[in-house]
């Protein structure tokens, strides 16, 4: 358990940082939430500084709770490499390699300069920062990129100033805090304890289904927003509309690009879930001692806890078709292919033009769409918060309030007897492809201490000052 208890404690979560999406005068809408216009590192920096006025200068443990950073979004690429990059990595990201990850932090560093000079600032302040990995910046478990960080933020490992933490973290004995992405089948670590895998010469981490469809489908599908599931998850009628209004001139080619995307996406699925797992025997108990002494936690906790981790969707082929759409398309494919060898059959017979072919294929078309609009997307719901794994979590750690990020949406709420906060999100997440929508940003959780404990609120900042998120329990706890 922690030898030094900080008072305040600050949780925000899915920043997202990325490299730069520079601006195409011919396509001005192609991930336009990407382009330095909606960079909010000065908002950050102003935060920091307002973080520790609310203090009244007291020291401060700034939870940075998981997704800080976006490995599956850099589109950058080495301009002299020294690794290896291949065709698909060229077209949409490298992969989850320690050299290849380590440059990609690398850019994340340089095109967001004035966000990591504050966060040095405010450690060298006598602050504490704790990066609990989520998964999108899993590659945060390679020590190459957290020896990067250590030097860019001017410490060493042998200050406890900054710290990673692979998936919880407890804070002040009362408040367990974790991403929440371990609970999602989609989105989870399969095994953050042991997370490295062996890829022919090479070692790479595991990534989750979520991550490799960001990955080979939205980085090449520029007009749905990753950071909100409604901007690309719809039904078929408002697929079509959202082509007629965006994409027809700006990608008309989108049908090859998603197919391309979601078959790449099933193989790399199947391809890393083969991969033989890097675990030592003999260094199974010091491992779990190691996590659970950066968490503030016991290995007794450590074990417990991942009891209760979601079985990975990797492992379900069906759920994985669903999600992409490739079991339309294939009922599709199948469809037409058995229309067209029966026209072949009756050309023989009758002479008749192979146009007649799409008679039947009209008929067929309200059976596909009642299919179609009978097949909902599970995504959102896996995000939702589970009564059972809170009070089972709260109950393993022995505090009474838990902090998850992942969904983007902030929450303040009693679910199952404890108090249960979600700290929103800080990407740029809009509702529309313009932009001009704004789903809940720079909203955090701010704890503070009272006379009998602390208490908890949600807030949002405006760039100068908080606000109370208004629904909250902030009153009523």
């Amino acid at each position: 358990m922690p030898d030094k208890l900080y008072k305040y404690t600050a949780i925000i979560s899915d920043l997202h940082l990325t490299d730069e999406q520079h601006y195409l005068a011919s396509n001005p809408l192609w991930k336009k939430y990407k382009t330095r216009e909606f960079f909010f590192d000065d908002d950050f920096q102003r935060f920091l500084d307002h973080i520790v006025e609310k203090a009244e200068h007291n020291k401060i443990e700034l939870i940075l709770n998981g997704d800080i950073f976006d490995f599956d979004s850099v589109m950058t690429l080495p301009q002299e490499p020294t690794f290896r990059v291949s065709w698909l990595e060229r077209k949409r990201t490298l992969e989850a390699a320690s050299e290849k990850a380590t440059f990609k932090v690398q850019t994340i560093v340089n095109t967001h300069r004035l966000f990591f000079d504050s966060l040095k600032e405010f450690i060298n302040k006598g602050n504490k920062v704790v990066f609990v990995i989520g998964n999108h910046d899993v590659e945060l478990h390679f020590k190459d990129v957290q020896e990067f960080l250590y030097q860019t933020l001017g410490l060493n490992k042998s200050i406890d100033s900054l710290q990673f933490v692979e998936w919880f973290y407890i804070s002040n004995y009362d408040t367990l805090i974790e991403h929440g992405n371990q609970y999602d089948p989609y989105c989870l670590c399969e095994d953050p304890i042991n997370p490295f895998c062996f890829d022919y010469n090479k070692v790479v981490v595991k990534l989750p289904f979520g991550n490799l469809a960001c990955r080979y489908i939205l980085n090449g599908m520029g007009f749905f927003n990753p950071h909100i599931d409604s901007n690309y998850i719809m039904g078929f009628k408002e697929y079509l509309v959202f082509f007629w209004r965006y994409m027809l001139k700006g990608q008309p080619t989108v049908m090859i690009d998603w197919l391309f995307g979601a078959t790449v996406t099933l193989w790399r699925s199947f391809y890393e879930g083969s991969l033989k797992q890097i675990r030592d025997p003999l260094r199974v108990e010091a491992r779990v001692e190691e996590i659970a002494k950066k968490a503030n936690a016991t290995p007794q906790m450590v074990r417990e806890l991942k009891e209760l981790f979601a079985s990975a969707a990797t492992q379900n082929i069906f759920l994985m078709a669903k999600e992409m759409w490739l079991d339309r398309a294939f009922l599709i494919f199948v469809g037409i292919l058995i229309v067209f060898q029966l026209m072949l059959l009756i050309k023989q017979f009758f002479m008749i033009s192979i146009f007649w072919m799409l008679v039947p294929i009209f008929l067929l078309l309200p059976f596909f769409l009642f299919y179609s609009r009978s097949v909902d997307s599970k995504t959102s719901d896996f995000k939702e918060p589970d009564e059972e794994v809170l009070r089972t979590s709260a109950a393993i750690t022995k505090v009474n309030r838990v902090i998850y990020g992942h969904t983007h949406l902030a929450r303040h709420e009693i679910i199952g007897g404890v108090e249960h906060l979600n700290s929103g999100c800080w990407s740029p997440a809009f509702s529309d492809v313009e932009c001009t929508k704004p789903i809940d940003q720079k909203t955090y959780v701010w704890i503070y201490p009272t006379e009998k404990n602390r208490k908890s609120e949600l807030l949002r900042f405006d760039g100068f000052k908080s606000q109370v998120i208004k629904g909250s329990l902030n009153k009523k706890i």
